[in-house]
């Protein structure tokens, strides 16, 4: 009876320790999306900000709470605007920003295609 009681309590600190680990592997994802307002081109993993830590805080106490990724981002972009993410959503205030480097790419094919048609002949 003793072996199951030790089997069920190394059993149960393994999965803390588990939960413990995705718990930190997501906050460091959410965290490496995410920009730092005060330091212009980090992100609040990387930045050691007072910002940036108390935005650490924050998605782990979210985390914590149960929220998902989605939810998370959703929360902090809602406080801080869409700037906030390295990676926003499709919408209508960033159509220009995910349609810009096709758009530069297909102009840019074009340039150079009717140069070499124009060197061709």
């Amino acid at each position: 009876m003793k072996f199951l009681k030790y089997l069920f309590i190394i059993f149960f600190i393994m999965n803390l320790n588990n939960f413990k680990a995705e718990s930190v592997d997501l906050s460091n994802k959410i965290t490496k999306n995410l920009r730092c307002l005060i330091c212009q081109g980090q992100s609040v993993y990387e930045s050691d900000s007072d910002f940036a830590n108390s935005l650490k805080i924050v998605v782990s106490n979210k985390i914590i709470e149960g929220l998902n990724e989605k939810e998370i981002y959703e929360f902090l972009r809602e406080k801080y605007g869409d700037w906030i993410l390295y990676d926003p959503e499709l919408n209508k205030n960033t159509y220009l920003l995910w349609l810009l480097p096709v758009l530069l790419f297909l102009i840019g094919g074009a340039i150079i295609f009717k140069r070499f048609k124009i060197t061709n002949k």
